[in-house]
Formats: structure tokens, C-alpha cells, sequence
């Protein structure tokens, strides 16, 4: 039996599609955190996949937030499924049970627990050597301590104790079980980068609570690799063993160095390899003394600011012959069961004429009702008896009347003109010349009497006042231009474009333009930093200490 967890940062991002990424690890059940999906967001393809059947616990106050997702093989489908871990989210008998002590939190605080999506628990029958044995998979997405909020800091510790009770519950009832996923806390000093750069980190909380969690010193494992480099012994604290668990990849790589499953994306902190160990699998002694064979990271797997971990074990999962409730694909929306509103206002035999006629267009994980939904009335001829035409009593147009309207109607509509067309100068009148507007001599003008020298000379008088006018017009037009020019450089004097960044010192390399995102009072201003990712500062290919702030008066 092969088990996986995973932190995705977003089940609708795989670039390969979810089957072929789940199908590419081998494994029977395949954890996933930080789906960042809601169930009204959560489409077919992802939820129902060929050969799996999945268990969703979705973020109920946040959208796309936290989620959690266990992916079981048709080989591997489990007996129970639950969401969550304080009990309040069953709906059904199928619950796993065993929740431990409570009386530590309110109502209010077991709510709030269980409302940001972060736990599945499913349970599988393993094939013993007289009777079948239960096993236990509990997949978490423990909470972020952010030091800017502390009471999220009592929130995460709260989460922790609750998971230790439910868990050593479940243990307690004869269960064995694995509990994985992302914890959120870099256990020891060689599961860090920089332990040295981050204050008290013996003393911080999460670290306190894993040394009670687990069980067993470092010295107890064995790390059969030749090739890995070796660290000091001073390295490594000893801690008193007493959990009922064991963290499965120190099991059997207690001195592997650089063993890390998080980095930095903003930093490109992966290519120096420059991040923590945070990630987890979980086993109860038991299990670890009798079927647990090996366990180890990807690192090389990419698609996210995590890689996964895997643990092999050498029991057989017995399968279930039918899913528990909370399996996706007994979800109303995936086996055809609920009822849209478009279907109560749109008659049946409308109804599959529609589906006919749109189901090309439409992407192939809507369902019929969301088909209809879709469709517009107008578009598919649907209009009701209020929107239907009153019939004439004269005789009918005839298409090509019709195509001859319509013709005449596009013909005679104004052209749409461009944007751009609004920017030009309009173009100038041409003037006819003196000669043109002056009547042309001929036989007749000897025959003019007085009356007609009058209207000649009043003609000269329009025609140089007309003259004057357009190049008045002409003058302004030029001085107009000229502003806007003006004004041009202007803006091209305010708006001059990012500053031209400095080499860095250490490697003479162009530094790149970072801008302060933390509220303070420099937010919001600019500063240049090394180009190159993040490392340690020991590493010669990593990013330097240059630092330098952009001057406002640039």
C-alpha cells in the first residue's frame, strides 16, 4: 500500500489535468491540502475522476481558501468518511467516530475549527492475518500562525490539541492510523533552512506541541545512504520520546540535511533549495512496527510551492463494495438528482430541444440542468406567449422581404467610427479660388445694367470675409496643436517610467524592483534588491544583502 500527501496551492491549477497527475504517483490514497475550492466552485472533472472516488471538506466562511481532499483508488475505497474532526459536520451514521475529550473548547471555538475546510478522515480495512484490522487516514491542513494576528496563533493550537485528541481516540479504539498533510510547523533545527534567524525556535509553541505529539529520538532510526551527507551530532536535540506517533521520513532518515517540502515562490527560494520541512506522514507506533517498509520526499515533483510525500507500507487495503455518502460523486449536482429553476419555466419538449441544440457549445462538465440555465430564450426561439407578436391579419412577410429590410436597414445606418477619428483635426473646407467664385467673363457682360455691378461687389465683400474666417480657423487650429504637444512632454516628464535599477555589489548583476506590501510606515515605497533567489548566506549562487531604497525625487 502506497500513501501520498500533497500540498496542491489550488486543485484547479494542475497543468496536466487531475487524473493524469494522480495516476502519475502509483499510489492507493492520494491526499491533498489547499484545494481552494468551494463546493459551488467544485466542477465535475475534478470531483468525479475515473478509477478514484474523492472526499471533499470545503472553507465555509472563505472563498478559495484552505480545502482539504482525500483521493481513494476503486481498490482502496474506504468503509467510513467524515469532514472534519470535532463531529458537528456528520449528517449520516457512516461517521468514524471516537472524538475524544472536548469539554476543553465551546461550541463557538469547535464551529469555528471545523468551518475553514481542513480535515478528511476515511477509514479501510486491512487484510490481517486472522481477522481484518481497521486503519485510519485523518488528512490536515493545519493553520498558519500569522504573526500579525495573534489570535490565530491561539487558533493553530487550538487545531492542534483537537487533532491529538481525536486521533489518539481513534488509536485508543484498537484503530491504527496516519494521520498526514501539511502541518504548518518545521519540527527540529535540521528540518529549517536558517534555524539560527528565527528567535527562540526551541521555545515556539507548535514545536513544543510535536515533541509531546511524537515518539522516539533520532538515534532510534537508521539512514542506510551512503551518498547522504552527514551532519554533526551536536545538530540534533534529543527529545523525550511519549507520543503514540512517529514521524515516518526521520524513521528512516534521521540525519538527512536539506530534507525540504516548502519554499518560497516569491524569493525563487527552490532553486537553492532554501526552505522547511512542514510536511508530514504520521503513523501509530503500531502500524510502524509492523507494516511500514519506507518513506521519503519529491522534491523533484514541481506544480506547486510544496512537493509531495510518500509513505510505502506492506498491508493489504481491503475495499469497501460501496462508498460512503460523502463520496463527490453521490453530491445532487454530479448524479443528475437536483433540480435547476430554469427547469420549472421551460416546457420538456423545449427542454431537449435546447439541450440538442447548445450541448456542442457548452463545456462537457455542465449538467443538463445547467445546460438550460445557459441558454438564452431569445437565442433558441423560447419566448412565451407574453413575448410572441400579435398575428397580422394581412399575409405573412416572406424571408426574402425579410432579407431586404434588413439590408436596407444596415445600409442607411451611420458607420461606426473609431476612436482614433476623435483625436484628428477635422479636415479644412477647401476654398474655391478668386477666380472660380468671380463670375468668368462672357458676350453677356457688356449687356449688364447697374443693378448687377451691385450684387458683384457685395459677392467680393462675402467672399473676403469668408477668407479672413478660415484663416482665423487655420491659426487657431495650428496654436491648438502646438499646446498639445506641449502638454505631451509634460506628461512624458511625469510619468517617466521605473528608475533604472543598480548592480548589486556582490555579483554585479542588474537588481530587481521590489515594492513594501506590509503596513507600515514605508508602505508602499519601492526598493532594489539582488536579483538572484533567495539561500544561505554561506551560498555563493544565492541572493547578496544589497539593499537600496528608490529615491522619490527620481
Amino acid at each position: 500500500m502506497k500513501i501520498i500527501t500533497w500540498n496542491i496551492n489550488g486543485i484547479r491549477s494542475f497543468k496536466y489535468g487531475i487524473k493524469k497527475t494522480l495516476d502519475s504517483f502509483n499510489a492507493d490514497i492520494i491526499c491533498v491540502q489547499e484545494t481552494k475550492v468551494t463546493r459551488d466552485l467544485l466542477d465535475e472533472r475534478t470531483a468525479v475522476v475515473d478509477g478514484y472516488n474523492s472526499y471533499f471538506s470545503f472553507s465555509r466562511g472563505r472563498s478559495g481558501y484552505s480545502g482539504v481532499a482525500t483521493f481513494c483508488k476503486d481498490s482502496a475505497t474506504p468503509f467510513a468518511a467524515e469532514e472534519g474532526l470535532t463531529g458537528l459536520l456528520v449528517n449520516n451514521g457512516e461517521a468514524v467516530g471516537c472524538y475524544g475529550d472536548q469539554t476543553a473548547f465551546s461550541t463557538e471555538e469547535l464551529q469555528s475549527l471545523d468551518g475553514e475546510g481542513r480535515a478528511v478522515i476515511t477509514q479501510h480495512k486491512l487484510m490481517g492475518a486472522e481477522d481484518p484490522e481497521t486503519l485510519t487516514v485523518i488528512n490536515v491542513y493545519c493553520p498558519r500562525a500569522d504573526p500579525e494576528k495573534p489570535e490565530r496563533k491561539l487558533f493553530k493550537l487550538q487545531f492542534y490539541r483537537l487533532l491529538q485528541s481525536r486521533a489518539e481516540a481513534i488509536v485508543g479504539s484498537g484503530s491504527h492510523v496516519i494521520i498526514l498533510g501539511d502541518i504548518n510547523t518545521s519540527h527540529r533545527p535540521i528540518d529549517h533552512c536558517d534555524p539560527d534567524d528565527v528567535d527562540n525556535f526551541e521555545k515556539n509553541p507548535g514545536r513544543k506541541w510535536l515533541n509531546s505529539f511524537l515518539y522516539g529520538s533520532l538515534e532510534n532510526g537508521t539512514d542506510d545512504e551512503e551518498d547522504e551527507e552527514k551532519a554533526d551530532s551536536e545538530t540534533f536535540q534529543k527529545f523525550v520520546p511519549g507520543g503514540k506517533f512517529v514521524d515516518t521520513f526521520r524513521h528512516f532518515h534521521p540525519t538527512r540535511v536539506g530534507a525540504f517540502t516548502c519554499w518560497s515562490t516569491l524569493t525563487g527560494a527552490r532553486q537553492t533549495n532554501y526552505g522547511t520541512r512542514i510536511d508530514y506522514i504520521f503513523a501509530s507506533r503500531s502500524l510502524v512496527e509492523k507494516s511500514l517498509q519506507n518513506a521519503d520526499i519529491m522534491p523533484e515533483v514541481e506544480g506547486s510551492d510544496h512537493c509531495p510525500v510518500w509513505a510505502q507500507l506492506s498491508c493489504t487495503l481491503v475495499p469497501s463494495p460501496r462508498c460512503p455518502s460523502l463520496c463527490t460523486r453521490y453530491m445532487p449536482e454530479f448524479v443528475g438528482r437536483q433540480q435547476k429553476l430554469s427547469s420549472f419555466l421551460v416546457k420538456v419538449s423545449e427542454q431537449k430541444a435546447a439541450f440538442r441544440d447548445n450541448t456542442e457549445n457548452l463545456p462537457g462538465s455542465q449538467e443538463a440542468g445547467e445546460v438550460r440555465e445557459n441558454v438564452s430564450p431569445e437565442a433558441a426561439g423560447l419566448q412565451g406567449n407574453a413575448g410572441r407578436k400579435r398575428p397580422s391579419n394581412g399575409p405573412p412577410e416572406t424571408s426574402t422581404s425579410k432579407g431586404k429590410k434588413s439590408k436596407s436597414v444596415k445600409t442607411a445606418a451611420k458607420p461606426q467610427g473609431s476612436l482614433l477619428s476623435f483625436f484628428k483635426p477635422k479636415p479644412t473646407p477647401e476654398v474655391p479660388s478668386s477666380h472660380s467664385m468671380r463670375p468668368s467673363p462672357n458676350p453677356a457682360a457688356n449687356c449688364i445694367d447697374s443693378s448687377s455691378e451691385i450684387h458683384k461687389t457685395e459677392d467680393d465683400t462675402e467672399y473676403s470675409k469668408l477668407t479672413e474666417q478660415l484663416t482665423n480657423k487655420d491659426n487657431e487650429e495650428k496654436s491648438r496643436n502646438s499646446k498639445t504637444i506641449t502638454g505631451s512632454d509634460f506628461w512624458k516628464s511625469v510619468f517617466h517610467g521605473p528608475p533604472q535599477p543598480p548592480l548589486c555589489k556582490v555579483h554585479k548583476e542588474p537588481c530587481i524592483l521590489r515594492t513594501v506590501k506590509k503596513a507600515g510606515p514605508t508602505l508602499g515605497r519601492q526598493f532594489f534588491v539582488c536579483a538572484r533567489p533567495q539561500g544561505h548566506t554561506s551560498n555563493p549562487e544565492a541572493r547578496c544583502n544589497f539593499f537600496a531604497w528608490v529615491d522619490k525625487s527620481r
